[in-house]
């Protein structure tokens, strides 16, 4: 039988690094290659040597796929094709072709230049990565070669995110990337045609999480950053330059213009100005409302926030600040937390998901005392003396989930909406996972591999076979109860194989397109019956059931001794050892053979009595 080979290299029953192997038909395709924001070391990138031990990758991949922009899902991009080794297409879409090469460049200068790591890939090789780009439009089936395609579907979460479905033969898989299944104030709700797969993918990062209403987390985050401002503390919304921020920064735009308030907004990256460009020229991503207000009024070009300068941190009074990245692992978020986490009157609101080893997962499990990255030097005695960093956190903390993934209302929502054969569970925390994979498992099949663990899911392909208009008349013509297309329906025709395509017509057409003589095929099947009477009688008090019993059919009493019903005839003769034994003979073409297995059925339960 067919399978398909899932192998995740990262994300398997984690968040971060997002990379998945599918072997499919015979190709394998490498869905996402996205760094850990966790790590430092080697463990921030997936482990390639799963794939080659030597060798380029070029040899075993028929093509890579990127679902979004987010580092975790194309951070190590340029790793792999560039340093590692890869020549063939890589697929996106246009949106995440535009601002993927500037996230990985800013990725780049805070890890090179900044921090001074080596063995990390140049501006160079991001751009080398870049140009073997194929970018991807909606709802576009992609022919990647004569028999792998590819189709984006609309997946939210993000500008430019995409869900994909990837198709070899009859063999079909659906990963979704991230997606979000609840429209927001910027973004439309992910949507996937009824596509059946064998398996969908689907990254589960809430997997036990029901949101309240969007309307009441919205309330809660104005009340709470209006409540610190009044008594002048500074609030830190640590966010990723696109995505949230651009969901935040409206929300706080329209509130500051309500209120009339006065206290200055800031955010802390270049990358608003090339934001506000990318969601002009990607205005057909953003939901509805944005697209018709946007040539009378465009919500990104923003009258009461400001470009931010690190200078200003240090001014007195009241502030908001988005600052990027959203985990607190680096970057200008994590100076200006440094710099207001002494301060009780200060907040730090994180609106999205952090992962393990963050500053923002540190702190959002109550750590409040931080050893931080680097050392201090002071000088003693003529001798140069070393210490850990430690920060003592005294400013507010705040979760509020404005997370643009699916929870699992939504995940269940999409397993609905595509009906798939199989779910496999990626991006997202073991215990969770488990207890999604239980609630799942009650109507699918369930897997939730590990890093460098192998789900393989057999597969019962459905072939593919086109049907003569004359042969579906005929069937129609029957009668009985119009076809169902979740239910098998039995068709009796004769299968023509031509270029590579398959058939299903009549007989009387496949004779005539194959230049065919008929033959008849009959089935023969004797049956013996107990009844003293002589052999016509029998055969009329035969006739007079079987009239009885098969109201809708043709039953005939021929002058040549026989019974004939439908194609079928029944001949009956007595027993050379018991006069009172006759042996019936039945016999009928292959088109009635449902019908005369039913016959033999019911003569051998014997004729009713009475009957004349």
């Amino acid at each position: 039988m067919p399978e398909i080979k899932v192998t995740p290299l990262g994300a398997g029953q984690d968040v971060g690094r997002s990379c998945i192997l599918v072997s499919i038909g015979g190709k394998n395709i490498m869905l996402d290659c996205g760094m850990h924001m966790g790590y430092n070391d080697d463990r921030r990138f997936p482990d390639f040597s799963y794939i080659t031990q030597n060798g380029r990758l070029t040899d075993f991949l028929d093509c890579v796929i990127i679902s979004h922009f987010h580092l975790d899902h194309c951070g190590a991009l340029p790793y792999m094709s560039e340093m590692v080794g890869y020549d063939g297409p890589i697929y996106m879409t246009h949106p995440t072709k535009a601002i993927c090469p500037i996230l990985l460049e800013d990725f780049r200068k805070i890890t090179v230049d900044k921090k001074g790591e080596t063995n990390f890939f140049t501006s160079q090789m991001i751009k080398d990565c870049m140009k073997k780009v194929v970018p991807l439009n909606l709802h576009q089936t992609v022919q990647v070669d004569d028999e792998l395609e590819i189709k984006a579907y609309y997946a939210g979460h993000v500008l430019g995110a995409a869900m994909v479905h990837i198709k070899v033969g009859s063999e079909s898989v659906v990963y979704t990337g991230d997606y979000n299944m609840t429209p927001d104030r910027h973004l439309g709700a992910a949507w996937i045609d009824k596509c059946r797969p064998d398996i969908l993918i689907s990254e589960s990062t809430y997997a036990t999480t029901i949101r309240d209403s969007k309307r009441c987390r919205e309330r809660d985050f104005l009340k709470k950053v209006h409540e610190s401002i009044e008594r002048g503390g500074k609030v830190l919304i640590p966010v990723f330059a696109l995505g949230r921020a651009q969901e935040l920064c409206i929300l706080l735009e329209t509130f500051w213009e309500r209120m009339n308030l006065k206290a200055p907004i800031y955010f802390s990256t270049g990358l608003t100005e090339k934001a506000n460009h990318y969601y002009k020229l990607f205005i057909t991503w953003t939901n509805q409302k944005i697209r018709k207000t946007f040539v009378q009024r465009n919500m990104f070009e923003f009258k009461h926030i400001k470009a931010f300068d690190r200078s200003y941190a240090d001014n007195p009074g009241p502030m908001v600040v988005f600052a990027t990245p959203g985990m607190l692992h680096a970057g200008q978020s994590l100076q200006i937390f440094k710099k207001w986490a002494g301060n009780e009157k200060n907040m730090v609101i994180m609106p999205g998901y952090c992962v393990q080893g963050t500053i923002g997962h540190k702190i959002l499990n109550g750590q409040r005392k931080l050893e931080m990255e680097g050392r201090a030097t002071v000088k003693f005695l003529f001798h140069l003396l070393s210490y850990d960093l430690l920060l003592d956190v005294k400013l507010q903390v705040e979760y509020m989930s404005f997370s643009a993934h699916a929870d699992a209302k939504g995940i269940m929502q999409l397993i609905r909406m595509a009906e798939p054969r199989n779910m496999l569970l990626v991006h997202g925390e073991a215990a969770k996972m488990e207890f999604l994979k239980g609630k799942i498992e009650q109507e699918f099949n369930c897997y939730m591999p590990a890093n460098g663990e192998t789900a393989t899911v057999t597969t019962n392909p459905s072939v593919p076979v086109d049907i003569s208009l004359n042969l579906l008349k005929r069937e129609m013509s029957l009668g009985g109860p119009l076809p169902d297309p979740k239910k098998p329906r039995t068709m009796h025709g004769t299968l023509i194989m031509k270029e590579n395509s398959l058939k299903l017509v009549s007989s009387e057409q496949a004779l005539k397109e194959l230049g065919l003589n008929e033959h008849q095929l009959r089935f023969t099947c004797r049956v013996a019956l107990q009844d003293p009477h002589s052999d016509p009688d029998t055969l009329h008090r035969i006739y007079t059931h079987l009239k009885s019993v098969l109201k809708g059919y043709a039953v005939q009493h021929l002058p040549d001794g026989t019974v004939m019903v439908e194609s079928i005839v029944i001949k009956v003769s007595s027993s050379a050892e018991d006069p009172n034994t006759k042996v019936l003979l039945l016999s009928w073409s292959y088109q009635d053979e449902d019908l005369g297995s039913f016959l033999s059925s019911l003569l051998k339960k014997g004729l009713p009595s009475g009957l004349c």
